[in-house]
Order: C-alpha cells, then structure tokens, then sequence
C-alpha cells in the first residue's frame, strides 16, 4: 500500500485525541462529532463506549471516525446518557483491535473504561512488575497498565485507587475514565498533554481541543488544570489536586502543529500563534525571494505570517486535492511515483522562473523536504529557500508522540548546511528556540526554566524516562555508528 499524502508521512504523528460527555441524550452520538473535529490527532482507529446506568457497550474499529460511526445501529448500540470516545495513532503497541480505545475491564467495583492521550514511560517496567504478581495482560497499549494498577490497588474507595494507580506511573496523561459511579478527568501533573472542559445544556463534556466543543456548539469553559482530577457524577462536579504543586511543562508543539489552528491552547489562539512564528522566522532568517510558498496544509499559517512580516507575497504554489483515498494498491514503483503527485502537485505557472521560499512547520527524516524541493526545481524554480517554523527537531519524544528513533532524525545526524545540502536547498534556516518562546510571548532566557516541554528540540526531558534509560547505552551506540550518506 502507498499513502497518498507524501507530505504527511514525514511528520511527527500527533497522539491521540480522546472526547466525553456526561448526562446527554444519545451521548454517543454527540461524542461521534466530537471525535470527527479531533480525527486530524489519530487517524488509525477510534472507539467508543457508553453507559446507559446498567450496563457499558464498547464499539471499536480500525479506521477512521467516518464509516465507523455515522451508521445508526451503531450509535444505537451504544445506549445511554453518558459516552467516552477517542481516535488513536499508536505510540505504544501494536496496530491492532485490541489496542483500539477506549479499554475496558470488570473491576470488584464494577465496569472501568479508559480512553488515553499521551505515552506512560515507566509502562514497560510497571507491566513486568504486575505480570509477576498475576496480572493478565489482554493488550499490548500502555494505557492497560493504568487499568492494572487501579484493579490491584489496596485503597478502600474507586477514587483512591486511581490516585495511587496514577501515583505510580511516570509520562504523560489526559485521561477520561467511565465508571457506574460517574466520570473522571484527569490531566499529569505537568500538563504535557492537553484537556479542557466544556458545557453542552446541562451535560459535562471534556475533550483533547476546544475544536471538539465548536462543533457540537459547546461552551468552553476552562482546561483541566494540569494535575487535577475532576470527577462529574449526578450529584455535581467536584475538583481534587492530589499530586501537589509542580511547574506545568505543556507540550510546545500542540502550538507549532498538533492542534487545529482553530483551536484555542494555553487561553492562545494556535492560528495567531502560527502566524507569529512565521513572522519570527522572517526576522530571524530573511532572503531575497519573489514569493512566499507554504506546504499545505500545516505550513499554511506560518507562511501568512512570513510574508506579512517581509512584504513578499504569499502564494500557494502546491495545490492540494482533498478529494483522494488515504492508500490505494500500487502494483510497480512507476505508479509508486504517478502516486505521489495525486495529492499535491507544484503550480507551475506562478512558480516557473521565481525565487521561492517554502515555509514548513517541522523535518523529521528529511525525507518530504527532499521531495518538496525537488518538486518546485521540476517546476521552473530559479530559486528554492526552505524556512521552518519550528527548531530543528534533534531529540525523540517519549510522551504520546510517534517519533522516529533518534537514529532517524535528520538534525540528529546533520547541523543546519548539512541538511540543506541533503534537501537540495538554496538555502535552509529554522526558527530558533528562543525565538518560538517570543511567538508565544515568553522570554526563555529569563525564565527559571521553560515554559513548555520543549525535548524534542533541546533534549530536556520534564520527566524520569524508566524504560528509555534501560536501552539508552544500545541508542547511543547506533547514533554513532549511523550516518547519512
């Protein structure tokens, strides 16, 4: 099979989006929509599981939101005024039905569903650990653990159980558990992973992006504070804080690409966030060109910003078809080729002759911009300068996030002249750290210690790292004995 979005496939690949609500009519049905605005966040599977106030029904399946849940027996199968939901692109376990969330398991306290945002680092280490007091694992997602911990947990009441289960993992977290008693939401004491909470009527609903709430015509009302357990039952909401005071460290590149531009994130517009991040990189990193070309559709903010910022005119000089399967069979590697063109082909009358600036939000292999570069040379190109709205993404993410080995980052292995000669670029510039800080109007220089996490770029990791650290002497090795040739 060949994905039809070449410039897709080199992308880090967002986590995973997760959606409930409480006490809705045909809350299944409200959660579907509210999946369909975060699909953009895991397009590999999506479930969902409700609770009709005696029993739990769970649907799940490999694909897309569309197909699998806008049929009506399904969302008739899913009875009930309360419903969990999430959309999943693997970063632990295999691509298979039985890791597709939201899990579910019987607990001594009744049915426990969960649907996870975010990676736990300590997983493998905590799954040994609880293999060799009994525990039978029936996935391979990190996200079982947390079902373990809760099961075998010594605590009298439910809640107390899941806060010494979450007490013991390390990671990042948005978590919305479905129980008999009620909902819970939580977020990991740093806040690396996003959450917020909104109100539809009389129901409570909690989402990875404030996207989720404008399509099914929610109010925002606040995000989950990072640490903080929100629990919604019949009798209300209530708050608790069990992990004490801790800087928050959210994920700097929910701003850069993750999110929707039409999300709000940390009380910030992402679209205005983007747009000044481009206009940073112009300051940063100006060139003589006659046009500005974004590489649709994440480098397309970015790109307004750097234009505006140096007067020269923006243009879209890829055109983009939305109207193309995701995969389609390829028998030989001429079609392979003819199948990369499907998707995003160069505009040839503007770009024929120019000098062009490509702006991009991120390199990962190096692979895309390969193709991009050489794309707008086919074209007539006189000039191809390539600027990226994010810093050179040097170190892997271990927090939800489907990074490649480091082995496998171009920036890992390369410095920026480097890179450019492997692209084929005219010339290759990335915004700098301190630079993505101002566009998000902080200073980093002046802080105590960032803002955000910021690892993949700068490799300080918020947290402990458990299982990372027990192969990292293997990593190190092959970084070194691995170069680009």
């Amino acid at each position: 099979m060949l994905t039809t979005n070449p410039f897709d496939d080199d992308k880090l690949r967002e986590e995973c989006g997760v959606f409930g609500i409480y006490d809705a009519e045909t809350a299944s049905a409200v959660v579907a929509l509210g999946l369909h605005a975060l699909q953009h966040r895991g397009q590999e599977a999506a479930g969902i599981t409700s609770w009709d106030g005696q029993h739990f029904h769970t649907h799940r399946a490999m694909g897309h939101v569309a197909g699998n849940f806008d049929r009506d027996d399904v969302i008739r199968g899913l009875p009930g005024r309360v419903a969990v939901g999430h959309v999943r692109y693997s970063t632990t376990g295999e691509t298979a039905l039985r890791n597709v969330q939201p899990l579910f398991a019987e607990l001594s306290s009744g049915g426990f569903a969960v649907a996870h945002n975010g990676n736990i680092s300590n997983a493998m280490k905590l799954r040994r650990e609880l293999v060799r007091r009994g525990s039978i694992f029936q996935s391979t997602s990190d996200t079982e653990v947390i079902i373990h911990l809760v099961a075998t947990s010594t605590y009298r009441t439910l809640l107390d159980k899941f806060i010494d289960a979450l007490k013991q993992v390390e990671g990042a977290y948005s978590l919305i558990c479905l129980t008999p008693e009620g909902m819970l939401a939580c977020r990991d004491p740093l806040g690396i992973r996003p959450l917020v909470m909104g109100k539809l009527g009389d129901a409570t609903i909690f989402a990875s992006e404030t996207v989720a709430l404008d399509v099914i015509g929610a109010e925002f009302i606040r995000e989950v504070e990072p640490g903080e357990i929100v629990i919604v039952t019949d009798s209300g909401v209530r708050s608790i804080q069990p992990f004490g005071s801790i800087n928050p460290r959210p994920c700097i590149f929910e701003h850069v690409y993750f999110s929707r531009p039409d999300s709000i994130v940390d009380g910030t517009s992402v679209y205005d966030v983007r747009k000044a991040i481009g206009a940073q990189l112009a300051i940063e990193a100006p060139v003589e060109a006659d046009l500005v070309i974004p590489v649709p559709d994440s480098g397309v903010p970015a790109a307004i910003g750097y234009a505006q910022q140096s007067g020269i005119p923006f243009e879209l000089g890829i055109i983009r078809s939305h109207y193309v399967g995701r995969t389609f069979i390829q028998p030989g590697d001429q079609v392979r080729h003819l199948g990369v063109k499907l998707k995003h082909n160069a505009n040839r009358a503007l770009i024929g002759g120019k000098r062009v600036v490509l702006i991009d939000d991120s390199i990962v292999r190096g692979t895309t911009s390969l193709k991009i570069v050489q794309m707008m040379r086919d074209a007539g190109a006189a000039e191809v300068h390539m600027r990226i709205a994010s810093p050179p993404t040097r170190h892997s993410c271990f927090y939800g996030v489907d990074t490649p080995e480091r082995t496998k980052l171009l920036a890992a292995k390369l410095d920026v002249p480097g890179m450019s000669d492997y692209i084929h670029a005219d010339s290759l510039a990335f915004v700098s750290i301190e630079g993505l800080y101002k566009a998000l109007g902080h200073d980093r220089r002046a802080e105590v210690r960032p803002q955000h996490c910021d690892a993949c770029f700068t490799g300080d990791y918020p947290t402990t790292l458990t299982d990372q650290d027990e192969l990292a002497p293997t990593d190190q090795l092959s970084l070194l004995a691995e170069r680009v040739v």
